[in-house]
């Protein structure tokens, strides 16, 4: 008898065989399968955000698929790889959301705002432009760095999880983690000083 564990997987994984080969038809059965999946992580991405939002969880599923259509080439290895991707998809809608509000409504404050709890202690709230900011500059700093953070942080995976998908070990990610902690915290006080300094001038 095979592993049980292992049988919900086989058709996410054959339908992103087929994506990969250009099926566009692959991703549109695909999506149903991990819809609740998909669901969870816009839940988590936008959880702490301001009352009155006018993006929910639905909406930036939708948002995110749509932006995985026009992903070429399509890269998606196994559902922890596409479930990645889409976080990060969402996290790019998220934050174009939250600039183009902010550009509308100067000084007023239109940030999405993020539960930080789980890369920075302490801190039960961040504003995703501040955060986004900070992991491009770490990306800079230490693509592999930014990428773990992204995982974590966005796509929810566990440590064994990042290690299994980055072909790494359980100890080196865990190192990384904490790397990447120290440094995001250091620079998005960085960005909140700056941000700060900005809104007094204004």
């Amino acid at each position: 008898m095979g592993p049980v564990s292992q049988i919900p997987y086989s058709p996410v994984t054959e339908l992103l065989i087929r994506r990969r080969a250009g099926d566009e038809e692959a991703l549109t059965k695909l999506v149903p399968l991990v819809y609740e999946e998909l669901r969870q992580i816009a839940r988590r991405q936008l959880r702490g955000e301001r009352p009155g939002h006018t993006l929910q969880s639905a909406a930036l599923v939708h948002e995110a698929y749509l932006r995985l259509t026009e992903q070429h080439p399509f890269e998606s290895r196994d559902r922890a790889h596409f479930l990645a991707m889409a976080s990060r998809l969402m996290r790019q809608v998220l934050v174009d959301h939250a600039r183009r509000h902010g550009a509308a409504k100067r000084g007023a404050k239109q940030q999405v705002e993020l539960d930080a709890s789980i890369v920075l202690p302490g801190e039960p709230q961040i504003e995703m432009t501040i955060l986004d900011d900070a992991l491009k500059a770490l990306a800079q700093f230490d693509e592999q760095l930014a990428r773990i953070v992204e995982l974590r942080f966005f796509g929810g995976l566990g440590i064994e999880e990042v290690a299994e998908l980055l072909g790494s070990s359980r100890s080196t990610i865990k190192r990384e983690w904490n790397v990447a902690k120290a440094w995001l915290s250091r620079e998005m006080k960085r960005g909140r000083d700056g941000a700060t300094g900005k809104l007094a001038e204004s």
